[in-house]
């Protein structure tokens, strides 16, 4: 009786071993994998893309991303496109200028913003392979005493003011370096309206911005000229915003590098960007 009783225990806890082993081994039922968890986007098979608030002409068409009108809506839906994404898989979300080149965690897997490559910038982001090249324009109006300057030293005694935390900010203090210092607003908007209502005597852009303003925004608006670009350099290069170590920064820059290749960037420019001529480049 006990010697059956021992036999029985035994062949239990044989079967309850093999049944632990084979839970173990069985596949999961999560329906997470490795590729999902590493994958570096902030929603599985969604693309997230982050622009300003508002986003401007020539950038983007009645500040309606989605729509793809726009020179940066159509270079984020082309990125969209190379990366495997289709249209109706990409999702808008709204940042500052700042907010988005500030150290910490993104709500968005790459920003567009005009946002120029620079070492500084580098310390808190990464950037893809630059998009597009301009240059630093100073603009102002017929009736501004800044409407008959020929040069940077022209400049020197007048109000010159650009938007914060932007490169168009940094070539006024750096290549203008005018008396008073740079005059400093939130938004380009804000530049803009200050020269319309006399509170500076010029602003500086980068180049489509400025033919923007001049052309539609400003009433009698004028071309001074574009700032020299230091160090041989051709000009500002934008690059699309990801978060610092970024997985998904090699996967964006070759998407980038083959737009640029195959003419895609080349292509948008032109429809987008084609009254972006040439100004006069200042001493």
């Amino acid at each position: 009786m006990t010697h059956s009783i021992l036999q029985r225990a035994l062949a239990v806890a044989g079967a309850a071993t093999i049944a632990l082993s084979l839970a173990a081994c069985s596949p999961s039922t999560s329906t997470s994998t490795g590729d999902d968890a590493s994958s570096g986007y902030v929603t599985d098979g969604k693309l997230t893309i982050g622009t300003g608030e508002p986003a401007y002409y020539p950038w983007v068409i009645d500040d309606k991303p989605e729509s793809g009108e726009g020179f940066e809506a159509a270079i984020a839906y082309a990125v969209a496109e190379q990366l495997g994404f289709a249209k109706d898989d990409v999702v808008w979300v709204r940042t500052t200028f700042d907010e988005a080149i500030a150290p910490g965690p993104k709500n968005f897997d790459f920003n567009l913003q005009q946002y120029s490559i620079t070492d500084e910038r580098k310390q808190n982001v990464d950037f893809s392979s630059p998009y597009y090249e301009t240059t630093q324009v100073v603009i102002t109006t017929e009736t501004s005493k800044a409407a008959g300057a020929k040069s940077i030293a022209d400049l020197k005694d007048f109000l010159i003011g650009a938007q914060t935390g932007t490169t168009s900010f940094d070539a006024i203090e750096q290549q203008i370096k005018p008396t008073a210092g740079a005059q400093v607003f939130n938004t380009n908007d804000d530049a803009v309206l200050a020269l319309q209502n006399g509170t500076v005597d010029a602003i500086v852009l980068d180049l489509p911005s400025a033919f923007y303003a001049t052309g539609v925004q400003l009433d009698g608006g004028l071309i001074i000229g574009q700032l020299p670009q230091p160090d041989g350099k051709s000009g500002d290069e934008f690059g699309l915003v990801l978060p610092k170590d970024s997985p998904l920064t090699a996967k964006v820059t070759a998407a980038v590098d083959a737009l640029r290749d195959n003419g895609t960037l080349a292509d948008i420019a032109t429809q987008w960007l084609a009254d972006a001529a040439s100004a006069p480049v200042l001493k």
